[in-house]
């Protein structure tokens, strides 16, 4: 069985993180194109890495990396 080491698991996560970051920036971008004020597309933005994030930490820990 594959056993990463503490360094793979970081990079992993910040592999997630930074996938959930380019979501969020599309989800942004997005709303406030469709004529939403800029504090809504910013939290649309938050509540799409929130989303992501979540999904990608829980897979990477269901197929046990993390």
């Amino acid at each position: 069985m594959f056993n990463p080491s503490f360094g793979v698991k970081v990079l992993l996560v910040v592999i997630c993180a930074l996938a959930s970051i380019i979501v969020a920036t599309g989800a942004g971008i997005l709303t406030y194109a469709t004529g939403a004020s800029p504090a809504e597309a910013v939290l649309a933005a938050g509540g799409a890495f929130a989303v992501f994030m979540t999904l990608g930490l829980t897979t990477l820990a269901m197929l046990g990396l993390v």
